[in-house]
């Protein structure tokens, strides 16, 4: 019932994306998630070191025997010392099937991934960027809407209206995240035109998901209103957990603190501490509205299979509506 040209070119059974979750996107979450049939990612950012990087490009490979991908997000331009073509490199040597980037144009890089024969997957923010990366030959864009967590562009638009959009002006696949967390957020994006839902929100109150318990435990209880839009100020806008470390930033964007002053309040590497730490509080948390439809912590497997069987109730009563 759910087989799209997403299922086809992945090869995977069900059309759901597992987002990149930065260091989050561990191989254990994301290798759960090939077995339970859908498209786990590993997060690039998990690794300091490429030898660290190519080590967990390995491990998701030993625990699944699926296609897996791996996620690297490129700064605006190339800067020294960024590790972006070697990840590339390793990426390549290491057969990975598939590639999502985000960030900035990954032109570049489109020739080397289609010569190994790898699926390019780039995470755009607006209908005019995902025309742009059509051209250059990507496989498969996603699209999120304001909805999501992390970043989700600069415009203010839901998910509703920028995949629709996005799924009409293309003709590559559209996978669509920002708000989905159910069967019928699927049904929804396949409604919109998508051949594929992504999530990560969804993916974080999982068992296989190494954030602190404390976490998993508020986004259960949390609500739709409990996350926040920080760092407009500086074009890096950002859907957060509604905390103190939020609305600390906020409060000193309003005051027109300078970007360094800004960066030390919203570190990601205090963030992470904190994630690990099980501390609510005093660390940015990237978290969509999705929230609201999230109260149970569940493994990945289940996640997707209620998706699947929730999926396949909707469409049947949408079918019988029409009798």
């Amino acid at each position: 019932m759910f087989n799209t040209r997403i299922t086809e070119i992945l090869k995977i059974k069900y059309p759901i994306m597992q987002g990149g979750l930065q260091h989050l996107g561990t191989p254990e979450l994301a290798s759960a998630v090939c077995n339970a049939g859908g498209l786990g990612t590993i997060n690039a950012t998990i690794c300091p070191t490429i030898p660290e990087f190519r080590d967990a490009i390995r491990k998701v490979k030993s625990l699944t025997k699926n296609p897996f991908c791996v996620n690297v997000s490129m700064l605006p331009t190339l800067s020294l010392g960024e590790l972006t073509p070697e990840y590339f490199k390793v990426i390549v040597e290491e057969g990975v099937p598939v590639v999502e980037t985000a960030g900035r144009n990954p032109e570049e890089f489109v020739p080397l991934l289609k010569q190994a024969g790898i699926i390019l997957i780039h995470k755009v923010p607006s209908v005019k960027f995902a025309k742009k990366v059509e051209k250059i030959g990507v496989d498969i864009v996603t699209i999120v809407g304001l909805e999501c967590g992390g970043h989700p562009g600069m415009d203010n638009i839901t998910t509703m209206i920028l995949g629709n959009k996005t799924a009409k002006a293309l003709k590559i696949p559209v996978l669509i995240g920002g708000g989905i967390a159910d069967g019928a957020g699927l049904v929804a994006a396949l409604a919109l035109g998508g051949e594929g839902i992504v999530m990560g929100s969804r993916f974080v109150a999982t068992d296989e998901c190494i954030i602190h318990p404390n976490f998993k435990e508020w986004m259960v209880n949390a609500s739709e209103n409990d996350t926040i839009l920080i760092q407009r100020s500086i074009k890096n806008m950002l859907r957060s957990m509604k905390n103190h470390a939020a609305l600390n930033c906020l409060e000193m964007e309003k005051r027109g603190v300078g970007l360094q002053e800004l960066l030390g309040a919203i570190s990601g590497n205090l963030g992470k501490k904190c994630q690990m730490e099980g501390d609510l509080e005093n660390g940015i948390f990237a978290i969509g509205q999705v929230i609201g439809l999230i109260d149970e912590v569940k493994t990945a497997k289940k996640v997707i299979d209620d998706i699947i069987q929730e999926a396949e109730i909707v469409m049947t009563k949408l079918y019988k509506s029409t009798l």
